[in-house]
């Protein structure tokens, strides 16, 4: 207990750190929102069991941020936290957590809609039920309409500046409503908020009640011309307590809350069998002070031969150990050239996630995964080669930053700018786990490529590649300097084809199985024209039991009442479900048209869309027309245009 009230204000689960409201991003509370703390300001003093052991991810996670040699990210944490609120709410384990801070620090009154910041001295704050951090509130102490001794409770004001750059800041309250000046009458003036509603933007009304004579509205502020009237940005870092950096961004007004104020910057592997490339990396880098000096594959099989301390190197062949030797110290120079020069790039996590889930002979189940091949029998093999089932699986996410404004860009990671997570490099990284089960679905390659070819010169295609061409267009920062290709990071016709099929199981799967879409995720492995990959993973993501029963593993079995595989029926459903809208004829026929850069053809929130934490590319490249005939079609685009 500190300051008479308790230190919890709330509670939220790991993978909400990860995804929703982490490092830098507002939460907002049920009484007032808060901020998270950088990492800096993490302590992990107590805290047992803290460390999440994945290699593959923290080698990513290095090549993410250009991390090399000491420099290196070494360890995956967990978020501080320890059992034992629910028993002893005072003890030790009540002072164990993320650390925040409130965020906006304007408070407004609800009863009287008196306007001040923290510091004014006006606010009071309580927090006395241990068992009941959600009830921390702030109230107004001297408000005269408070009735019978309540005192009326104090929310955040709705408004803050953000910039490109990742910075976010108070809204100048006080210099607006005088219009750049000071109060006449005073130096801390108070000022009152009136929001007036209407359903025409933001109709919030901003008033002195010291000098009486300053009155303004928020609306001057809005748009493109209203924005030219806000002050430079300060540079301000607040979940770095105090920081300020040069800026010469002009900011944007954003009302607390907004989906847009904070993007995490993530990345997300599957924990794979160790095989024996696995294996001998890890041996590289565990070993590696006695193997950086060899030279060549003939030094290291003389070494192997005749020296008792290289003995570990005659389980390999010598030019599979020089191999391993010479990528490692190409990651730690940073690649050919200098690490100074190399820029942070996004690293291929799936093609050995695809690799291993696509192998002809599935590998020997362990603790973290476990895959086991199903016969899915007609008409699902006229569609699917492989059929799946992953009876368990561990999901690893590292956040390694976020972004403002604009979602990171995952095709050019410098176009939108990166913010950092401490004021200083340190060896780790917040990461969180679940566990789960999943299917693979290994789309029939000979099927797939008959349909790129139908569909490689058709309209609809062409509409979605030059409607990604606008959308990097638009996107692409003044910032950078030098070349720019639009098509960058061009998935192709494959990727919208398997991402639609992904998307059309799991509503159904949501629909006739029980199960929360928002507890299901995807990966897709389209790959590219030099390797065909056309497989579909989905999985439970969530870290709760719902993700463990093999409610989802059951979906590959066969019906014992009617013989058939209970997939066709899903399957089935899911073509005959695509092939309407009730959104139709507009979204049957909709397709993207200069100048509109949305990237999606036929798809919307009643048939295709899904939660953001289920979908891996935001709702993007998505069209029904290239899975299924729609009404009125007049090219043959359909992948599956017959099903059982």
């Amino acid at each position: 207990m500190s300051g008479g009230y308790f230190r919890r204000v709330g509670a939220v689960r790991p993978s909400h750190l990860m995804f929703t409201g982490g490092v830098g991003a507002l939460v907002d509370l049920p009484n007032f929102s808060v901020m998270v703390k950088g990492l800096d300001h993490w302590n992990y003093a107590g805290v047992p069991d803290q460390l999440i052991e994945e290699p593959r991810l923290r080698r990513a996670v290095n090549r993410a941020l250009g991390r090399y040699g000491s420099d290196q990210v070494t360890e995956l944490r967990r978020a501080p936290w320890i059992p034992g609120t629910d028993t002893d709410p005072k003890g030790h384990a009540a002072r164990v957590g993320v650390p925040v801070s409130p965020f906006p620090q304007w408070l407004r009154c609800t009863a009287c809609n008196e306007l001040a910041s923290l510091g004014s001295g006006k606010w009071g704050f309580e927090n006395h039920n241990p068992r009941r951090p959600h009830e921390a509130r702030f109230f107004h102490e001297n408000c005269p309409r408070k009735r019978r001794g309540h005192k009326p409770l104090a929310v955040a004001a709705r408004f803050a500046l953000a910039c490109l750059n990742g910075h976010l800041d108070e809204f100048p309250y006080t210099e607006y409503v005088h219009e750049g000046r000071a109060c006449p009458d005073t130096t801390y003036p108070t000022l009152r908020m009136r929001d007036h509603g209407g359903n025409v933007a933001a109709n919030v009304t901003l008033e002195c009640l010291v000098c009486k004579k300053a009155r303004r509205n928020i609306r001057h502020v809005l748009g493109d011309k209203g924005r030219a009237g806000l002050p430079r940005c300060r540079g301000r870092h607040p979940h770095f307590d105090g920081v300020y950096e040069t800026c010469d961004q002009q900011p944007y007004l954003l009302v607390v809350g907004a989906s847009n104020q904070w993007f995490p910057v993530t990345l997300s592997a599957l924990a794979l069998p160790d095989t024996g490339t696995d294996s001998l990396r890890k041996l590289v880098e565990d070993r590696w002070p006695d193997l950086e000096d060899f030279e060549n594959e003939a030094e290291i099989a003389m070494f192997a031969r005749k020296s008792k301390h290289h003995r570990y190197l005659r389980d390999y062949e010598p030019g599979q150990v020089w191999q391993a030797i010479r990528a490692y110290r190409a990651a730690l120079s940073g690649g050919d050239g200098d690490k100074d020069e190399q820029p942070p790039a996004r690293p291929d996590l799936l093609t050995p996630e695809w690799q291993v889930l696509s192998a002809a002979k599935a590998p020997d189940p362990t603790e973290d995964f476990a895959l086991v091949d199903t016969s899915p029998g007609e008409p699902l093999t006229s569609v699917f080669a492989q059929v799946r089932q992953v009876e368990r699986l561990r999901e690893v996410r590292a956040l390694t930053g976020f972004t403002r404004l604009d979602a990171p860009d995952p095709e050019n990671p410098a176009q939108v700018m990166r913010v950092d997570l401490g004021r200083r490099e340190r060896g780790w990284v917040p990461a969180s786990e679940v566990r789960g089960e999943g299917l693979f679905l290994r789309v029939d390659e000979v099927l797939v490529a008959q349909w790129e070819q139908r569909v490689a010169s058709s309209k609809a295609l062409a509409a979605h590649a030059a409607a990604f061409a606008r959308f990097r267009e638009h996107r692409r920062s003044e910032r950078l300097k030098g070349d720019f290709d639009p098509m960058q990071g061009w998935p192709g016709g494959r990727y919208i084809a398997l991402h639609t099929l992904s998307h059309l199981l799991i509503r159904t799967i949501a629909m006739e199985c029980g199960y929360n879409a928002a507890s299901l995720a995807e990966r897709i492995y389209a790959g590219d024209d030099g390797e065909r990959r056309t497989g579909i993973l989905i999985y439970t993501a969530v870290p709760d039991a719902e993700g463990t029963l093999g409610g989802l593993l059951s979906l590959a079995d066969q019906d014992p009442a009617t013989g058939e595989n209970r997939l066709t029926r899903i399957v089935r459903t899911a073509l005959h479900q695509a092939g309407r809208c009730s959104s139709d004829p507009l979204c049957g026929e909709r397709l993207p048209q200069a100048p509109e850069d949305f990237l999606h053809g036929a798809a919307c929130h009643a048939c295709l869309f899904v939660s953001e934490t289920t979908c891996e590319r935001g709702n993007r490249f998505l069209d029904r027309r290239f899975i299924t005939p729609l009404a009125g079609d007049a090219e043959p685009l359909a992948l599956i245009p017959r099903f059982g």
